[in-house]
């Protein structure tokens, strides 16, 4: 099925590099200087986040984990803000600690506080905790182990935005994080056909291909076209 997108150029869903018009030509040359500019920040970053998966032990990945919890409906600034409260109490907080901590800080602190506490005692009784051996054990199957988080009932408040975005943190690579940002850009590129947050894993997966294609099609890293579209949307290159 073929659709025209605001008179620039037409698109075959999902994305196939069809032709290009001046306009969406120059839009990617923009894309491309702009990255040229960040190129070396974003690598840097994602290197931080190998380094974390490679160095941090379990308490620091359950860290990076409650991070996403935090940042799921709200930003990325709320949750660096919210895990900085509650660090020292994230692996023996009850909820009542937690909920106290976060007030004033996140705008839902007593369900993400709730969610830590959910996801905490799930993964004591699954593994231990011992997030390292538990990723381990998917070895190269990025499906299982992003819906490990993303679908489990044990672990609270993350779905496969989230998911995608923790897994991203300590440094796995091939994951999108399909946040309202990434969306509108690749809705702006006419990469989707609506910006609308994907709702079943099926609707992700397909937003997701159509990123990696288009990552081929402009000749840049995948993992490194998330990092850029989100600090294009939002002028930071964080977490």
């Amino acid at each position: 099925m073929f659709r025209i997108f605001r008179m620039f150029r037409i698109l075959s869903l999902p994305w196939n590099g069809t032709v290009l018009t001046q306009t969406m030509d120059r839009k990617i040359d923009d894309l491309r200087n702009s990255y040229c500019e960040k190129r070396m920040t974003i690598r840097a970053r994602l290197t931080e986040f190998a380094d974390i998966g490679r160095a941090g032990d379990d308490a620091r990945l359950f860290e990076e984990l409650v991070f996403c919890i935090f940042t799921a409906g709200a930003s990325a600034r709320m949750g660096l803000n919210s895990i900085e409260r509650v660090r020292r109490c994230l692996l023996k907080g009850n909820h009542r600690r937690l909920m106290t901590l976060l007030v004033g800080t996140h705008r839902y602190p007593r369900a993400r506080s709730g969610y830590i506490v959910h996801t905490r005692n799930y993964l004591r009784n699954d593994c231990g905790l011992h997030l390292r051996e538990k990723l381990a054990s998917f070895d190269h199957d990025m499906e299982a182990r992003r819906d490990f988080f993303a679908r489990n009932p044990g672990i609270k408040g993350i779905g496969y935005k989230e998911a995608s975005h923790f897994l991203r943190n300590i440094g796995y690579c091939g994951y999108a994080i399909l946040d309202k940002h990434i969306l509108r850009t690749l809705y702006e590129y006419d990469v989707i056909d609506s910006p609308n947050p994907p709702m079943t894993k099926k609707k992700y997966l397909i937003v997701e291909e159509n990123m990696r294609k288009f990552a081929d099609d402009i000749k840049i890293n995948f993992d490194e076209l998330d990092l850029l579209l989100w600090s294009n949307k939002t002028g930071e290159i964080l977490k």
